[in-house]
């Protein structure tokens, strides 16, 4: 399968995210490294400052050797040939911590020769949580005598605190990526039952034509014949197989259009016409298919002109007045009103069918949709017909909107840009 431009353009962009992403995530890597490489250089010039303190007003001089080993990344024992008090060690040890800004909880110990075990001193909290009550166990180390140990229990907290910045910039991240591949994979999805759809729409409409056109071939050379004519029964019935099979092909050649639009946007051929006259004559056509409909059009004037293609234009006033008597349960009263407001004209068409529940009314133009009521099981169709008029509009940069009628039915309008 090749892979075509929408193919390459989703995968770039996918690999472009995550290179980004892992870039990102490398980054923070290293900068938590730092950050802890920076806390242990602090917690060791603040422990060897300590050191030489506990050394001041002594005889004893601070050896050679360094005195601050680092065991763990958290934990820190410091050689003190010389005894100290447990009070004069914590004090240098805050005043310490505090000189090189290190903010994090700590806890110390030192080790007692007589009892030969590391004794416990004290949990000082730095951080607004307060004191907490806890032992740590802290192992004794050998050749030492007087020497203390100092552990950072909340160590990583503490870095990952200093650290937010990078953190919510790498959250930020991972959510682009997953609403990207999300976006990705819903747009695949659609684009895939978009084909489907597009082929099955084909092959049906296909297939029903050749039987449709040997079915017409037949009943116009049938209707022709004298018998048929001579008998007025299997005229009128020969008669009705035509003009259903004109309908089935008129069905057919909507479904075929409207799935062409989806690729080949239609053509239209625009020019200035009246509307009253359209409105007649398509009401005249609509009144030989349903004699008992009552239409009438309530207009200031007689000579609104307008832009639009004459022949998709008179199909989309067709279509609505074909549906406002389809889904009606009396005697259909239609009322088509001009209005003129500013700039534009309001074509309105106020029926006094079924109506349509609220919730459903704004999917009434959508593709294949059909309301489920009443009248649904009854009145044939695919649910094309306001789609068709939707797309008619947003060719001609109309609005069109459907609302329901206080008492009974719904009232189309119609948006149309007016100039004179």
């Amino acid at each position: 399968m090749k892979i075509n431009k929408l193919n390459s353009i989703i995968l770039l962009g996918l690999v472009a995210i995550i290179s980004i992403l892992v870039a990102q995530l490398l980054w923070t890597k290293e900068a938590f490294n730092l950050e802890q490489k920076k806390l242990s250089q602090k917690a060791h010039i603040a422990l060897l400052e300590v050191a030489k303190k506990l050394y001041e007003g002594t005889n004893h001089e601070l050896p050679a050797q360094n005195p601050v080993q680092k065991i763990a990344n958290d934990y820190y024992i410091v050689n003190v040939d010389n005894d100290f008090e447990p009070e004069i060690l914590e004090f240098y040890l805050k005043t310490e911590f505090k000189k090189m800004n290190i903010t994090t909880d700590f806890e110390y110990a030192m080790y007692n020769c007589q009892s030969d075990e590391m004794i416990y001193g004290d949990y000082i909290s730095l951080s607004k949580k307060g004191k907490e009550n806890k032992t740590v166990y802290f192992p004794k180390h050998k050749n030492l005598v007087y020497y203390f140990a100092v552990r950072f229990p909340n160590e990583t907290t503490y870095l990952f605190s200093s650290m937010r910045f990078w953190f919510i910039l790498s959250t930020v991240l991972i959510l682009i990526l997953l609403i990207y591949v999300y976006s990705i994979f819903k747009l695949l999805q659609q684009k895939k039952y978009s084909e489907l759809q597009r082929d099955f729409i084909n092959n049906m409409t296909h297939e029903f034509k050749t039987p449709l056109s040997s079915i017409l071939i037949a009943s116009k050379y049938l209707i022709e014949q004298n018998p048929i004519k001579e008998d007025k029964k299997l005229h009128t019935y020969t008669d009705i197989i035509i003009n259903q099979s004109h309908k089935l092909n008129s069905h057919i050649e909507k479904i075929l259009s409207i799935a062409k639009s989806d690729y080949v946007p239609l053509e239209l051929k625009t020019e200035s016409v009246l509307i009253v006259p359209i409105l007649e004559e398509t009401i005249t056509n609509i009144q030989l298919k349903y004699p008992e409909a009552v239409i009438k059009i309530d207009t200031n004037s007689q000579d609104y002109l307008i832009e639009a293609d004459v022949f998709h234009f008179t199909n989309l006033v067709y279509n609505l007045l074909d549906n406002a008597v389809k889904y009606c349960n009396e005697k259909p009263e239609i009322q088509i009103r001009i209005l003129k407001e500013n700039q534009s004209l309001k074509l309105e068409f106020a029926d006094n069918g079924i109506g349509i529940p609220p919730k459903k009314i704004s999917s009434i133009f959508d593709k294949f949709y059909r309301v489920q009521n009443e009248k649904s099981n009854e009145v044939n169709g695919f649910g094309l017909g306001l789609f068709y008029v939707k797309e008619i509009c947003n060719l001609h940069y109309w609005k069109i909107n459907a609302t329901n009628n206080l008492e009974k039915g719904i009232t189309i309008t119609l948006t149309i840009p007016y100039k004179k």
